[in-house]
């Protein structure tokens, strides 16, 4: 039984098309000025091509971390794929994912909660090294948000981005890795933040189609209320519940939704910008995949030993906190 269990690997995939700001204000009223100024979003990456799906972005992630840590697809005892935007209803995009990849006879399966996913299922790899079920995990968080965006919303259009992240989870000595996590959620916010059709309340039909009811609908107003406050208040009970004050974190990872919440949280927790994952600006809000992408692209910055802190908020509403030592 592992004393703790440690991200010791991580990559990223995003794919090559950029839509920048200048390319939707084409397609809808909105401007470079008015997205950067509410949202700090400049371009965000976009799939394109024939049959291509979250899955195939999730393999490219995962194959750059298999050829980093010098891994063979046997070696991996489970794939855990948190994800709002699956291949297809069933099967789980996880178990696309490892068909992909040649990792035969695996566990996989599939989270969803929203912008939250990736804790959850980096949390509950977490549970399974712990308790020595397994060994090496990989957590993808993936999601292909431009299949269910309506880009003649200039609400809801100018904030998403595809993307994929995966990191690999190992039993590691006690110390070092996921030290606490703490996640919640409140059913009540399904009604600001929601994909109407498509499910077995509302099931696909020519008239839901019509209506745009496959598409995100989102009530930004109550949605930001909600992310600043809750986003803010679970990192500085993870910090107060682990004794650390802002000095001791070392990096802020939050979920990158807007830059405005991600500025207030960090404000709130007393944490200077400076120690503040953000790539919002190029990206955009890639949903399940907006924290691994983020250590991905600061991976060479940090330190064995650091103090970083995840923290997510999304549809559900589900948020959460995890507190991690780097482990390499």
């Amino acid at each position: 039984m592992a004393n703790s269990a440690a991200i010791t690997g991580v990559c990223g995939y995003v794919p090559p098309y950029i839509l920048n700001n200048d390319e939707l204000a084409n397609m809808v009223a909105t401007s470079d000025e008015w997205i950067q100024s509410r949202t700090g979003i400049q371009e965000r990456r976009i799939l394109k091509g024939k049959g291509l799906g979250t899955s195939d972005m999730a393999v490219e992630a995962v194959k750059g971390l298999l050829s980093k840590r010098e891994l063979l697809p046997q070696d991996i005892d489970l794939l855990i794929c948190a994800t709002v935007t699956p291949d297809m209803q069933f099967p789980a995009t996880a178990n696309i994912i490892c068909h992909k990849l040649g990792i035969q006879n695996t566990p996989s399966f599939d989270v969803s909660a929203a912008c939250s996913g990736f804790l959850y299922a980096l949390n509950t790899a977490n549970a399974f090294i712990r308790s020595g079920i397994y060994q090496k995990i990989i957590v993808v968080g993936a999601d292909t948000m431009s299949t269910i965006i309506d880009y003649e919303d200039r609400a809801t259009c100018v904030l998403f981005g595809d993307g994929a992240g995966a990191i690999l989870l190992e039993g590691k000595e006690e110390g070092i890795g996921i030290i606490d996590c703490i996640l919640k959620s409140d059913g009540s916010g399904a009604q600001y933040l929601h994909q109407k059709a498509g499910g077995s309340l509302k099931p696909a039909s020519q008239a839901t189609v019509l209506a745009k009811e496959h598409y995100v609908f989102q009530d930004g107003r109550s949605v930001y209320r909600f992310a600043v406050q809750n986003m803010a208040a679970i990192v500085l009970e993870i910090m107060e519940k682990n004794q650390l004050t802002s000095e001791d974190v070392d990096w802020l990872v939050p979920h990158q939704a807007n830059k405005r919440i991600i500025d207030a949280t960090g404000k709130r927790a007393g944490i200077s910008p400076d120690k503040v994952m953000l790539n919002i600006h190029k990206y955009g809000n890639t949903t399940a995949a907006t924290i691994p992408l983020c250590l991905w692209e600061w991976e060479s910055k940090l330190q064995k030993g650091n103090n970083l802190i995840l923290t997510a908020f999304g549809g559900g509403f589900t948020w959460g906190a995890i507190y991690l030592k780097w482990a390499y």
